[in-house]
Protein backbone atom coordinates (compact mmCIF):
# COMPACT_ATOMS: atom_id res chain seq x y z
CA UNK A 1 0.00 0.00 0.00
CA UNK A 2 1.16 3.36 -0.29
CA UNK A 3 0.38 6.18 1.91
CA UNK A 4 0.98 10.07 1.46
CA UNK A 5 0.64 11.89 4.34
CA UNK A 6 0.42 15.38 4.67
CA UNK A 7 2.65 16.58 7.96
CA UNK A 8 3.36 19.36 10.38
CA UNK A 9 5.17 18.76 13.59
CA UNK A 10 4.49 16.99 17.08
CA UNK A 11 0.98 15.62 16.21
CA UNK A 12 1.92 14.09 12.11
CA UNK A 13 5.14 12.78 14.29
CA UNK A 14 3.23 10.67 16.78
CA UNK A 15 0.51 10.15 13.82
CA UNK A 16 3.04 8.83 11.63
CA UNK A 17 4.81 6.52 14.40
CA UNK A 18 1.67 5.22 14.61
CA UNK A 19 0.64 4.42 11.31
CA UNK A 20 4.08 2.68 10.45
CA UNK A 21 3.12 0.01 13.45
CA UNK A 22 -0.57 -0.01 11.74
CA UNK A 23 0.89 -0.41 7.95
CA UNK A 24 4.60 -1.87 8.96
CA UNK A 25 4.93 -3.13 5.13
CA UNK A 26 3.08 0.36 3.68
CA UNK A 27 5.26 2.68 1.47
CA UNK A 28 4.88 6.05 3.24
CA UNK A 29 5.91 9.10 2.00
CA UNK A 30 5.68 12.21 3.59
CA UNK A 31 5.22 15.94 2.76
CA UNK A 32 6.63 17.60 5.19
CA UNK A 33 5.01 21.72 6.29
CA UNK A 34 8.40 23.82 5.48
CA UNK A 35 6.12 27.09 6.32
CA UNK A 36 7.71 27.00 9.92
CA UNK A 37 10.99 27.43 8.67
CA UNK A 38 12.88 30.01 9.92
CA UNK A 39 17.20 31.28 10.20
CA UNK A 40 18.14 32.23 13.71
CA UNK A 41 21.50 33.08 14.40
CA UNK A 42 22.56 31.92 10.56
CA UNK A 43 21.52 28.82 11.00
CA UNK A 44 18.62 27.60 8.53
CA UNK A 45 15.99 25.24 10.48
CA UNK A 46 13.16 23.39 9.66
CA UNK A 47 11.11 22.40 13.00
CA UNK A 48 8.38 19.83 11.33
CA UNK A 49 10.55 18.60 9.15
CA UNK A 50 13.17 17.93 12.35
CA UNK A 51 10.37 16.83 14.50
CA UNK A 52 9.28 14.13 11.96
CA UNK A 53 13.03 12.29 11.89
CA UNK A 54 13.89 12.86 15.05
CA UNK A 55 10.47 11.27 15.94
CA UNK A 56 10.72 8.32 13.63
CA UNK A 57 14.39 7.81 14.25
CA UNK A 58 14.50 7.65 17.50
CA UNK A 59 15.34 10.74 18.85
CA UNK A 60 12.98 13.05 19.88
CA UNK A 61 12.92 14.67 23.57
CA UNK A 62 9.41 12.39 24.07
CA UNK A 63 8.38 14.87 27.21
CA UNK A 64 8.60 18.02 25.20
CA UNK A 65 7.26 16.34 21.63
CA UNK A 66 10.56 18.47 19.95
CA UNK A 67 14.02 18.91 19.80
CA UNK A 68 16.24 15.95 20.53
CA UNK A 69 16.40 13.98 23.91
CA UNK A 70 18.88 14.38 26.95
CA UNK A 71 19.84 17.60 24.86
CA UNK A 72 22.02 20.44 26.82
CA UNK A 73 22.15 24.46 25.93
CA UNK A 74 25.58 25.61 25.94
CA UNK A 75 25.55 27.29 23.24
CA UNK A 76 22.27 29.03 23.48
CA UNK A 77 24.17 29.92 26.86
CA UNK A 78 27.30 31.31 25.96
CA UNK A 79 25.39 33.53 22.71
CA UNK A 80 23.07 34.63 25.94
CA UNK A 81 26.48 35.86 27.28
CA UNK A 82 27.17 37.70 24.36
CA UNK A 83 23.53 39.21 24.02
CA UNK A 84 22.83 37.58 21.25
CA UNK A 85 19.28 37.74 19.86
CA UNK A 86 16.80 36.86 19.65
CA UNK A 87 16.81 34.82 23.41
CA UNK A 88 13.18 33.65 23.11
CA UNK A 89 13.91 30.25 20.51
CA UNK A 90 15.33 27.50 22.29
CA UNK A 91 18.25 25.63 20.77
CA UNK A 92 19.64 22.26 21.84
CA UNK A 93 23.54 21.51 21.40
CA UNK A 94 22.48 18.40 19.83
CA UNK A 95 19.88 19.94 17.89
CA UNK A 96 22.49 22.95 16.74
CA UNK A 97 24.36 20.10 15.06
CA UNK A 98 21.41 19.43 12.40
CA UNK A 99 21.11 22.82 12.08
CA UNK A 100 24.73 23.34 11.08
CA UNK A 101 24.90 20.61 8.87
CA UNK A 102 21.50 21.88 6.96
CA UNK A 103 22.71 25.18 6.99
CA UNK A 104 26.23 24.39 5.23
CA UNK A 105 24.71 21.86 2.62
CA UNK A 106 22.37 24.49 1.63
CA UNK A 107 24.87 27.03 1.67
CA UNK A 108 27.33 25.06 -1.10
CA UNK A 109 23.95 24.79 -3.24
CA UNK A 110 22.22 21.74 -2.52
CA UNK A 111 18.65 21.70 -2.18
CA UNK A 112 16.35 21.29 0.74
CA UNK A 113 14.73 18.05 -0.22
CA UNK A 114 18.38 16.51 -0.96
CA UNK A 115 19.90 18.02 2.19
CA UNK A 116 16.58 16.50 4.31
CA UNK A 117 17.35 13.02 2.18
CA UNK A 118 21.06 12.99 3.41
CA UNK A 119 20.26 13.72 6.95
CA UNK A 120 17.69 10.73 7.32
CA UNK A 121 20.20 8.59 6.27
CA UNK A 122 21.69 8.65 9.88
CA UNK A 123 17.83 9.01 11.14
CA UNK A 124 16.25 5.93 9.16
CA UNK A 125 13.35 6.99 10.34
CA UNK A 126 11.13 4.39 8.00
CA UNK A 127 9.82 6.81 5.34
CA UNK A 128 10.14 8.87 2.64
CA UNK A 129 10.45 12.47 4.07
CA UNK A 130 10.43 15.40 1.74
CA UNK A 131 10.17 19.08 2.05
CA UNK A 132 6.97 20.40 0.61
CA UNK A 133 9.30 22.56 -1.75
CA UNK A 134 13.16 23.14 -1.92
CA UNK A 135 12.39 26.93 -2.38
CA UNK A 136 12.07 29.36 0.44
CA UNK A 137 7.93 29.36 2.04
CA UNK A 138 7.93 30.83 5.71
CA UNK A 139 4.40 31.90 7.16
CA UNK A 140 3.90 35.33 8.89
CA UNK A 141 1.33 36.36 11.40
CA UNK A 142 -1.05 39.71 10.43
CA UNK A 143 -0.90 40.73 14.23
CA UNK A 144 -4.72 42.46 15.06
CA UNK A 145 -4.29 46.57 15.69
CA UNK A 146 -1.48 47.97 13.82
CA UNK A 147 -1.68 45.19 10.97
CA UNK A 148 2.06 44.48 12.23
CA UNK A 149 3.28 41.12 10.36
CA UNK A 150 5.77 39.04 12.25
CA UNK A 151 7.33 35.61 11.08
CA UNK A 152 5.31 32.74 12.70
CA UNK A 153 7.58 31.25 14.64
CA UNK A 154 7.96 34.58 17.13
CA UNK A 155 4.17 34.77 17.37
CA UNK A 156 3.95 31.00 18.98
CA UNK A 157 7.00 30.84 20.69
CA UNK A 158 7.71 34.57 21.48
CA UNK A 159 3.91 35.85 22.22
CA UNK A 160 2.65 32.34 22.70
CA UNK A 161 0.20 33.08 20.49
CA UNK A 162 -1.47 35.60 23.42
CA UNK A 163 -1.53 38.70 20.94
CA UNK A 164 -4.68 38.42 18.58
CA UNK A 165 -4.15 37.79 14.60
CA UNK A 166 -5.99 38.64 11.98
CA UNK A 167 -4.57 36.46 9.40
CA UNK A 168 -1.59 34.40 7.94
CA UNK A 169 0.68 35.11 4.40
CA UNK A 170 2.27 32.45 3.62
CA UNK A 171 4.80 34.51 1.58
CA UNK A 172 6.74 33.03 -1.50
CA UNK A 173 4.17 30.16 -1.80
CA UNK A 174 2.95 31.55 -4.99
CA UNK A 175 6.43 31.56 -6.28
CA UNK A 176 7.39 27.65 -5.20
CA UNK A 177 7.19 24.78 -6.44
CA UNK A 178 6.69 21.15 -5.51
CA UNK A 179 10.06 19.68 -4.35
CA UNK A 180 11.09 16.66 -6.77
CA UNK A 181 8.95 13.58 -5.71
CA UNK A 182 5.86 15.33 -4.02
CA UNK A 183 3.58 15.87 -6.84
CA UNK A 184 4.05 11.96 -8.03
CA UNK A 185 3.84 10.42 -4.29
CA UNK A 186 0.35 12.20 -3.87
CA UNK A 187 -0.22 11.14 -7.84
CA UNK A 188 0.54 7.48 -7.05
CA UNK A 189 -0.82 6.88 -3.29
CA UNK A 190 -3.56 4.32 -2.58
CA UNK A 191 -4.71 7.05 0.03
CA UNK A 192 -3.29 10.18 1.29
CA UNK A 193 -4.05 10.85 4.93
CA UNK A 194 -4.20 14.42 6.90
CA UNK A 195 -3.15 13.46 10.04
CA UNK A 196 -4.13 15.39 13.32
CA UNK A 197 -1.81 18.64 12.62
CA UNK A 198 -2.72 22.24 12.87
CA UNK A 199 -4.98 22.70 9.50
CA UNK A 200 -3.89 26.40 9.33
CA UNK A 201 -0.19 26.89 9.93
CA UNK A 202 0.61 23.16 9.30
CA UNK A 203 -1.48 21.70 6.59
CA UNK A 204 -2.62 24.63 5.47
CA UNK A 205 1.21 25.88 3.86
CA UNK A 206 1.50 22.36 2.22
CA UNK A 207 -2.11 22.44 0.22
CA UNK A 208 -0.89 26.53 -0.67
CA UNK A 209 2.28 25.31 -2.95
CA UNK A 210 0.95 26.01 -6.21
CA UNK A 211 -0.42 22.23 -7.95
CA UNK A 212 -0.37 20.44 -4.53
CA UNK A 213 -3.72 20.57 -3.56
CA UNK A 214 -5.05 19.80 -7.23
CA UNK A 215 -3.38 16.64 -6.96
CA UNK A 216 -4.63 16.02 -3.31
CA UNK A 217 -8.31 16.35 -4.16
CA UNK A 218 -8.24 13.68 -7.62
CA UNK A 219 -7.17 10.89 -4.64
CA UNK A 220 -8.92 9.54 -1.68
CA UNK A 221 -8.37 11.85 1.63
CA UNK A 222 -8.68 10.95 4.81
CA UNK A 223 -8.34 13.64 7.64
CA UNK A 224 -7.69 12.83 11.25
CA UNK A 225 -9.29 15.51 13.33
CA UNK A 226 -6.94 18.27 15.56
CA UNK A 227 -9.49 19.04 17.79
CA UNK A 228 -11.65 17.03 20.26
CA UNK A 229 -14.55 18.35 22.52
CA UNK A 230 -14.16 22.07 21.20
CA UNK A 231 -10.49 22.05 22.15
CA UNK A 232 -6.53 21.01 20.72
CA UNK A 233 -5.35 18.57 21.81
CA UNK A 234 -1.95 20.38 22.28
CA UNK A 235 -0.84 23.22 20.82
CA UNK A 236 -2.70 26.72 20.10
CA UNK A 237 -4.90 25.82 16.97
CA UNK A 238 -7.61 27.36 18.09
CA UNK A 239 -5.56 30.87 18.14
CA UNK A 240 -4.69 30.30 14.59
CA UNK A 241 -8.45 28.78 13.92
CA UNK A 242 -10.07 32.41 15.58
CA UNK A 243 -7.68 34.28 13.34
CA UNK A 244 -9.33 33.25 9.92
CA UNK A 245 -12.79 32.81 11.52
CA UNK A 246 -13.12 29.02 11.40
CA UNK A 247 -15.25 27.46 15.32
CA UNK A 248 -12.89 25.33 17.41
CA UNK A 249 -14.81 22.23 16.72
CA UNK A 250 -13.97 19.21 14.70
CA UNK A 251 -16.79 19.90 12.07
CA UNK A 252 -15.39 23.32 11.68
CA UNK A 253 -12.07 21.92 10.90
CA UNK A 254 -13.27 19.17 8.67
CA UNK A 255 -15.72 21.79 6.84
CA UNK A 256 -12.55 24.20 6.28
CA UNK A 257 -10.79 21.53 4.50
CA UNK A 258 -14.37 20.85 2.41
CA UNK A 259 -15.90 18.17 0.69
CA UNK A 260 -13.93 18.60 -2.55
CA UNK A 261 -10.40 18.06 -0.29
CA UNK A 262 -11.99 15.21 2.08
CA UNK A 263 -13.64 11.99 1.36
CA UNK A 264 -12.86 10.80 5.07
CA UNK A 265 -12.61 12.58 8.46
CA UNK A 266 -12.31 11.10 11.87
CA UNK A 267 -13.70 12.71 14.80
CA UNK A 268 -13.50 12.03 18.53
CA UNK A 269 -16.25 9.87 20.51
CA UNK A 270 -17.20 13.36 21.91
CA UNK A 271 -17.53 15.15 19.06
CA UNK A 272 -19.95 11.85 17.07
CA UNK A 273 -22.09 14.60 15.90
CA UNK A 274 -19.92 15.93 13.62
CA UNK A 275 -22.10 14.14 10.59
CA UNK A 276 -24.80 16.28 10.75
CA UNK A 277 -22.88 19.61 10.26
CA UNK A 278 -23.95 20.73 6.75
CA UNK A 279 -20.41 21.90 6.08
CA UNK A 280 -19.80 17.80 5.92
CA UNK A 281 -21.95 17.03 3.63
CA UNK A 282 -20.50 13.83 1.35
CA UNK A 283 -17.75 13.56 3.78
CA UNK A 284 -17.67 9.48 5.70
CA UNK A 285 -17.37 10.88 9.45
CA UNK A 286 -16.39 8.11 11.66
CA UNK A 287 -16.12 8.86 15.72
CA UNK A 288 -13.12 6.75 17.26
CA UNK A 289 -11.03 7.44 19.80
CA UNK A 290 -8.61 10.36 18.79
CA UNK A 291 -6.35 10.95 22.07
CA UNK A 292 -2.60 9.27 20.69
CA UNK A 293 -1.51 8.70 24.80
CA UNK A 294 0.46 6.55 23.85
CA UNK A 295 2.01 4.44 20.63
CA UNK A 296 -0.89 1.75 20.72
CA UNK A 297 -3.63 4.41 20.92
CA UNK A 298 -1.44 6.06 17.87
CA UNK A 299 -1.28 2.79 15.71
CA UNK A 300 -5.34 2.74 16.55
CA UNK A 301 -5.98 5.63 14.94
CA UNK A 302 -3.63 5.26 12.17
CA UNK A 303 -5.78 1.94 11.77
CA UNK A 304 -9.04 3.37 11.82
CA UNK A 305 -7.64 6.34 9.35
CA UNK A 306 -6.86 3.14 6.72
CA UNK A 307 -10.13 1.28 7.28
CA UNK A 308 -11.92 4.62 6.41
CA UNK A 309 -10.08 4.92 3.39
CA UNK A 310 -9.93 1.14 2.20
CA UNK A 311 -14.06 1.80 2.63
CA UNK A 312 -14.09 4.45 0.78
CA UNK A 313 -11.70 3.68 -2.54
CA UNK A 314 -13.70 2.34 -5.14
Amino acid sequence: MRITVLAGGVGAARFLRGLKAAAPRADITVIGNTGDDITLFGLRICPDLDTVMYTLGGGIDEAQGWGRAADTQTVLSELAAYGAEPGWFSLGDRDIATHLHRTSLLGAGMPLSEVTALLCRRWQPGVRLLPMSDDPVETHVVLAGDGQTIHFQEWWVRLHAQTPATGFVISGVERATPAPGVIEAITNADVVLLPPSNPVVSVGPILAVPGVAAAVRAKTVVGVSPIIGGAPVRGMADKCLAAIGVPTSAAAVGAHYGPDLLNGWLVAEEDAGADRDPGLAGVAVRAVPLLMSDPQAAAAIASAALNLARELTP
